[in-house]
């Protein structure tokens, strides 16, 4: 792993940006992209520049069930909000969190990642050391499946909707075995909350109670971290 310490978010936007420009000028043609607080300064970087994204692929990371994509609270509108909309791709896939039926749509999802070799896929870090919503226990081979999210992430996600009964349940997410598929992955961290979980990503062993160690198996992974983040790394 390549690890980059930053002062902060605008700085870890900035040197996320320059990765994903060294990828497309090298040729990358698909771009995996993910959601929350994380990625937006570098979503603003992108979203600022010059680059052209309009021959490019876009595959997400992952959606949550039962949302439409016209949903404020889906991944689908977030990215339309932050990048999309100012930097329109030939194609973007985002899962279908509209279709109920669980096979069906992670089969697909599934399709599109075949279809679309990802070049450069971008990752947060959760607190216990997800990536996607692939919790601690899951399978590292595992491809794009349906997720039952945890109670911590359910209650976290409350305040963003007006009815507790409507905060979903579930999601569809790609897989660790579809991650390391890519072939080079950005994992960004900030704040002295993931710190524990980046040093285990980085220096712990590689084991499914930390599904972001499978990412030192991967041949070409950049780390951007502030340096609360990084603080228990040796």
């Amino acid at each position: 792993m390549n690890v980059q310490i930053v002062s902060d978010k605008l700085a870890g936007g900035q040197a996320g940006f320059n990765v994903f420009q060294q990828a497309i000028d090298n040729g990358a043609k698909v771009l995996g992209l993910a959601t929350g607080s994380t990625p937006v300064t570098i979503y603003e970087q992108l979203v600022a520049s010059d680059l052209d994204f309009s021959q490019l692929t876009s595959v997400n990371l992952d959606e949550y069930v039962g949302l439409n994509a016209d949903h404020p609270q889906s991944y689908h509108y977030f990215m339309q909000h932050h990048l999309f909309n100012q930097k329109p791709f030939a194609n973007s896939y985002v899962p279908d969190g509209s279709n109920p039926d669980a096979v069906v749509a992670t089969h697909q999802y599934d399709q599109i990642i075949a279809e679309n070799p990802i070049d450069l896929q971008l990752l947060g870090l959760g607190q216990n050391g997800h990536i996607g919503f692939n919790e601690p226990g899951t399978d590292p081979q595992s491809t794009t499946h349906k997720v039952a999210l945890t109670a911590s992430t359910i209650a976290a996600n409350a305040r963003f909707f007006d009815d507790a009964e409507e905060v979903p349940r579930y999601a569809y997410s790609m897989g660790i075995g579809s991650i390391l598929q890519a072939k080079q992955i950005l994992i960004v961290a900030y704040g002295e909350a993931k710190a524990a979980a980046v040093a285990a990503m980085i220096q712990g062993p590689v084991t499914p109670d930390v599904p972001a160690s499978y990412l030192q198996t991967h041949p070409n992974v950049h780390v951007i971290l502030d340096e609360a983040a990084a603080s228990q790394l040796d």
